[in-house]
This record gives C-alpha cells, sequence and structure tokens, in this order.
C-alpha cells in the first residue's frame, strides 16, 4: 500500500470534506502497489486522515474514499451503493434519478443514473474502472435493472491515463432509445447518443417548477435539447411552445416527445445567440424565455470569456421578454461561481435597460445533492427574473 504523507496543514481541507489530494499537497510518497489501488493519507505528523484512489498519471494524486481507516472491499461498496439508492428513494425518487452522484455519494468517479428499467453509468476515475465488474455486479443486484449501458465517452477519463468508451455492460443488447416518465410526461432518452449518460436528470426539479410561470403564457425554451422544460411549460397551459436548438438529432426527439404527449411545440433548428437577435429586430418579444446553455467553461481560466456569453444570452433574452413575463436562465458550469452568476444576470439587467427583480433562485434537483466540502459538485444555478 502507498503511504501519501501531506506538507503541513494540508489535511485541514480534507478533513472538512474535501474530496482530492494534489500532487502539490505531498510531502513525501512511501510504499508501493498498482496505480488506482487504494492508498492511505497521513498529516504530516502522521496523523491518519483518510484512504482514497491512487493514481499518478492524474493531476488528483489521490480521491479520498473514507475518512476512517477502513477495508475496501466488495462490501464497502455495496454500503455505498445502498445507502446513495436508499437517500433517492426516502426523498421520493423512484423511477428516473440519478442513483450515485460521485465524491458525493463517497464513490469519487462513479456515476450511476436511473431511467426507468435501466442505468446509463460512468466510470470516470481510474480506480472505479479496475473495479467495474464488482460495481455492475452491485448495481445489478441493488437495482434489477432490464440493462446497463456504460456512457464513459467523456474527455475527464483521459487526465486519468484512460481511453473513452461506451457500451452494452449487462443484460445483453437492448434499444438504447427507452421510454421514461417525468414530472407526468412521457420523454424519450437516447443513453447510446443522448446528452452526458442519455438525458439532464439534474434540471428535473427546475422543469416541473414552470408550472408557476408558463399557464397563458407564449414561451420560448432555448437551448432546449430534447425538450425537458418545452413538455413541461406545454403541460402547464403555456399558450405557445418554441423550442430552438441547434441540434437537428435533438430536434427530432423534441417532436417525438411533444406527439407522445399529445403537446403542440414549435421547432426552431438555429444557434441561439443568432436566433436571440433576430427576435430582438424583429420586436418578437415572449411571456416566459428560458436559457438552458451548455457549460461556456470546462476550465477556471476561461470563466472571464464564459461571462461574456452567458451576459451576451442574458441581455437578448431580458429584451426579448414581455413586460410582467419572466426570464429563466440557467449555468451548468462548475468553474462559474454562484457569486459570478449573479454578477453577470445584474450586469445583464443593468445593460439591458430593463426592470428587473429575482424572484427565485435555485440549484440542481436533490439527486444531485453536493456534499458541504465538495462545492465544486454545486454546479448548475437557475435564477428566475420578473421583468417589471
Amino acid at each position: 500500500m502507498y503511504t501519501i504523507t501531506l506538507k503541513k496543514n494540508e489535511e485541514k481541507r480534507i478533513l472538512n470534506g474535501f474530496p482530492w489530494v494534489y500532487a502539490n499537497e505531498v510531502y513525501k510518497i512511501e510504499g508501493k502497489d498498482k496505480q488506482g489501488s487504494v492508498a492511505r493519507v497521513q498529516a504530516f505528523d502522521g496523523r491518519f486522515v483518510g484512504i482514497g484512489f491512487i493514481n499518478h498519471l492524474s493531476k488528483i494524486l489521490v480521491r479520498i474514499l473514507s475518512l476512517k481507516d477502513e477495508i475496501v472491499d466488495e462490501d464497502f461498496f455495496r454500503r455505498r451503493i445502498r445507502n446513495a439508492a436508499e437517500y433517492r428513494r426516502e426523498s421520493g425518487y423512484s423511477d428516473n434519478y440519478r442513483a450515485a452522484f460521485s465524491e458525493s455519494d463517497y464513490l469519487p468517479g462513479l456515476i450511476v443514473d436511473k431511467y426507468g428499467d435501466y442505468l446509463s453509468v460512468q466510470f470516470l476515475s481510474l480506480g472505479m474502472e479496475i473495479r467495474k465488474e464488482t460495481i455492475i455486479k452491485l448495481l445489478a443486484e441493488e437495482f434489477s435493472p432490464k440493462g446497463i449501458y456504460e456512457r464513459s465517452d467523456v474527455p475527464v477519463r483521459l487526465k486519468e491515463g484512460l481511453e473513452e468508451c461506451k457500451g452494452y455492460l449487462y443484460g445483453g443488447e437492448f434499444d438504447t432509445v427507452v421510454e421514461i416518465e417525468e414530472n407526468g410526461v412521457k420523454m424519450l432518452v437516447d443513453l447510446e447518443n443522448g446528452q452526458k449518460t442519455g438525458y439532464f436528470l439534474d434540471q428535473k426539479e427546475n422543469r416541473d417548477n414552470v408550472k408557476h410561470y408558463v399557464k397563458g403564457r407564449t414561451v420560448l425554451d432555448c437551448f432546449c435539447n430534447v425538450g425537458g422544460f418545452s413538455m413541461c411549460a406545454a403541460k402547464y397551459g403555456a399558450s405557445e411552445v418554441t423550442a430552438v436548438d441547434i441540434s437537428e438529432s435533438a430536434l427530432d426527439i423534441v417532436k417525438r416527445n411533444a406527439a407522445l404527449n399529445g403537446f403542440s411545440v414549435n421547432t426552431v433548428q438555429a444557434d441561439v445567440f443568432e436566433y436571440l437577435r433576430i427576435m430582438r429586430r424583429e420586436k418578437k418579444k415572449f411571456g416566459v424565455v428560458i436559457l438552458d446553455p451548455p457549460a461556456f467553461t470546462k476550465t477556471a481560466d476561461t470563466v472571464k470569456q464564459a461571462c461574456k456569453g452567458y451576459k451576451d444570452i442574458n441581455v437578448q433574452g431580458l429584451k426579448i421578454t414581455e413586460k410582467g413575463g419572466y426570464l429563466i436562465t440557467c449555468s451548468c458550469s462548475q468553474h462559474l461561481s454562484v457569486q459570478n452568476f449573479l454578477d453577470v444576470i445584474k450586469e445583464s439587467v443593468f445593460e439591458s435597460g430593463v426592470s428587473a427583480k429575482l424572484v427565485e433562485f435555485r440549484t440542481q434537483s436533490k439527486d444531485h445533492a453536493t456534499l458541504i466540502g465538495t462545492e465544486q459538485s454545486l454546479y448548475l444555478k437557475v435564477a428566475v427574473l420578473r421583468i417589471m
């Protein structure tokens, strides 16, 4: 086993919940083992701090598994997976939800999303990758799914020395386009080619929350993906819904989802930045404008540039929202802090020349709960503004 001795005082934030040990925080490394094995982490004076997966290929040298000196075996992961699942069930989730959320569930590098009878999983750390067979066995034991599909086709794996990959892991081959029901709405989810693990489950409760704003109003759903916000807007009585996205394949599923539910939803394939400007030039107004863009920044170095992008769409969105209407604006970038996001909103309101008030500030759904000390997992920010 490797023993990692930290520099003086570097143990404090780990003991307070921070889940990672960076190489530059380490005083010395003793012992020898395989990469991805469990290492012991101790303070400069030798006090035990925790145990975690080690990987010299990553900037994150150790991903903390536990602050207890315990055996990491099959039963260890069985308890972790069961505890994660029980929390969701206690919170009222039964069909579609995030069943395991990496560090927030003390399962660093493991994402498990449940879509009805199927699971979609990501193995994002070397430690989890080499235990894949055990994890799949335990997931099958806990959830009894019809099938499990892997979506580890994400660049972050390269930083762990792993290749991107996806494919069937359990249940043989099956149709990867599955039908789920979310917020009383039928939705098709493409486990093989959809975003992330197939769908953005983290917005589930925020999508349902539009019921407070859309009735009798025209709704513009920008960066609509497969239409989660659009379907809820139609369900809750919007007079007209327009879904805009640059992806033709996403809009095809929007149309299929609308047909599944008997909804009328207009679809527009366009670059949202340009489309918002066109709407402004045409003096078009909407009762509710929803902005749910992809992350404009993947690193801390690009936050400043990302803020310009967020500000741009928010200014345009504010200008085409009716007086008395609502702008629902989101950011899913973990590198854009809550304060950064609120500052962008404030600057956007000032630049747009409208008067607005903050009605609600929301984050990700409860199945994506953030462990205190791991603020990087508090990534989704949603603000509801009323135009005065």
